[in-house]
């Protein structure tokens, strides 16, 4: 446990000094044209760094069995500043989005806080109900549609879908991981499939986001422009990359290079080789997140811990998805890559609620397994 501890920690800090790197590459021209300085998103994320570092440390120390007991609040405060984002009056709009609340020179992302607060919620509710799921479905399926429901309209009013898919996806996954039935699962993600089509195919600008990723080069100056671009990005990078710093599509050419589309700039910069490096961090967070939720010393530890690992690999791949083309592009950054302090505070908190399962695990010994009763059912 204490190789797959160093292992998760080395992973989240390699890819959190790399997303500084490539920040202040790929937003130094974008910078510098809109506010005179190319370290000014540098800056912004270096501070993000250094309060989600707190956050880990913090998260890290805490019981992990606290979320089980916080969940609620933690959702109500959720629920409260996605509300909150869509008044006119305290809500900031970009691009046609309402995602942000602006605090001063700081932008709050709520939408961030609520994926955790899904996985707390969903992971406390099943862990409670994990020797009922089958003969009394309807204790867990009700508060968990109404919880995972709720989150995903606010943020679909937004509009968010990318944040939505990443929310369900990660709900599926736990879910699987409790031990759900697969014939209830498989009956549901048709349904949600069926609903999250009929919501890309009802609006006109999520229609064609769909439609371009499978023909960008059709209409490659309007639709098709950002995957075409990023595509160019990756290309010219070859194996070993055109250099650090020396991105020409960074210069106006791909949309939101420092955010969204990092990657593309990284793998310009760096090459194959930077691009396999990332690849292979997110393996190795990934793999260690499992390897703690295995060893977990309860069923709700199991289950945070391997919601925590879905949530952050599978936005990993939506947002690489669309970097490479593979999917439609849903405005998901790139977990501790992409500039954004919302995202990075809560990600590395998330890593450090990690930490927590795995100190736990380390401490309850060998013999300690996560299908043990949780202690909450023992009435102690």
């Amino acid at each position: 446990m204490r190789r797959t501890l160093a292992t998760l920690s080395l992973s989240v800090a390699i890819l959190t000094m790399a997303g500084l790197v490539m920040v202040l590459s790929a937003s130094s021209v974008s910078a510098f044209a809109e506010y005179g300085s190319s370290f000014l998103f540098f800056k912004r994320q270096l501070m993000y760094a250094v309060m989600g570092s707190t956050a880990l440390l913090v998260a890290a120390r805490l019981p992990y069995r606290v979320w089980h007991r916080i969940w609620a609040p933690l959702f109500g405060v959720s629920v409260l500043l996605l509300l909150l984002v869509l008044h006119p009056s305290a809500g900031t709009t970009v691009g046609g989005a309402a995602r942000w609340i602006q605090v001063g020179p700081v932008s709050l992302q709520p939408s961030e806080l609520a994926k955790f607060a899904v996985v707390a919620a969903c992971a406390s509710i099943l862990a409670r109900n994990v020797k009922t799921l089958e003969s009394d479905p309807g204790r867990w399926i009700v508060p968990l549609a109404l919880i995972v429901g709720v989150i995903s309209l606010l943020i679909l009013f937004q509009p968010d879908l990318g944040t939505m898919m990443v929310i369900a996806l990660t709900s599926f996954v736990l879910l699987f991981v409790a031990g759900v039935r697969l014939r209830l699962l498989l009956s549901s993600a048709v349904l949600s499939t069926t609903v999250g089509l009929a919501l890309i195919m009802g609006e006109g600008y999520r229609r064609a986001r769909f439609l371009s990723f499978l023909h960008p080069w059709a209409d490659p100056r309007n639709t098709g422009y950002q995957i075409v671009q990023s595509l160019i990005a990756l290309g010219s990078g070859h194996v070993f990359g055109v250099g650090l710093g020396a991105s020409r599509q960074k210069w106006m050419y791909v949309p939101n290079a420092h955010t969204d589309f990092i990657f593309s700039i990284l793998g310009e910069e760096l090459g194959l080789i930077g691009e396999l490096v990332v690849l292979a961090l997110f393996g190795a967070l990934v793999y260690a997140g499992i390897r703690i939720a295995l060893r977990a010393p309860d069923a709700f530890g199991r289950l945070l811990a391997g919601g925590i690992t879905a949530w952050l690999g599978l936005q990993a791949l939506v947002n690489l998805g669309a970097v490479t083309g593979l999917l439609p592009i849903t405005g998901v950054p790139l977990p501790f890559v992409s500039f954004g302090g919302s995202s990075l505070i809560v990600s590395l908190g998330a890593v450090g609620v990690l930490l927590s399962i795995g100190r736990a695990a380390l401490a309850a010994g060998p013999s300690a397994s996560a299908l043990r009763e949780p202690a909450w059912d023992r009435g102690s």
